[in-house]
């Protein structure tokens, strides 16, 4: 097997990585808002620990938008993390496969 292809293949497979983590990220973050409109038992520790990594995600677009209805916020603040980290971890996992 020639290094070009060695290469090649560890920068596929870390393409692959890198979209999965933001596949993941994305999920945990839709998982929160899909809770959140659910009116999920925040007393309960899996809803907790899924509030405090999307918390974690989304901490600099928490609170981002200032709409009067709470559930509007949610959806848009987290939502936005959700779609950024969609765009960029897919848009840095496709350049990394051109190379």
């Amino acid at each position: 097997m020639s290094p070009r292809t060695r290469n090649t293949r560890g920068t596929n497979e870390a393409a692959k990585v890198i979209a999965i983590v933001a596949d993941v990220m994305a999920f945990v973050l839709g998982l929160w808002i899909l809770m959140y409109l659910l009116d999920a038992n925040r007393a309960n520790d899996l809803v907790q620990f899924v509030h405090d990594v999307a918390r974690w995600l989304a901490g600099w677009s928490h609170d981002l938008f200032t709409f009067d209805d709470a559930w509007a916020r949610v959806v848009a603040g987290y939502g936005l993390a959700a779609v950024v980290y969609l765009f960029i971890g897919h848009a840095i996992a496709g350049r990394l496969r051109r190379y």
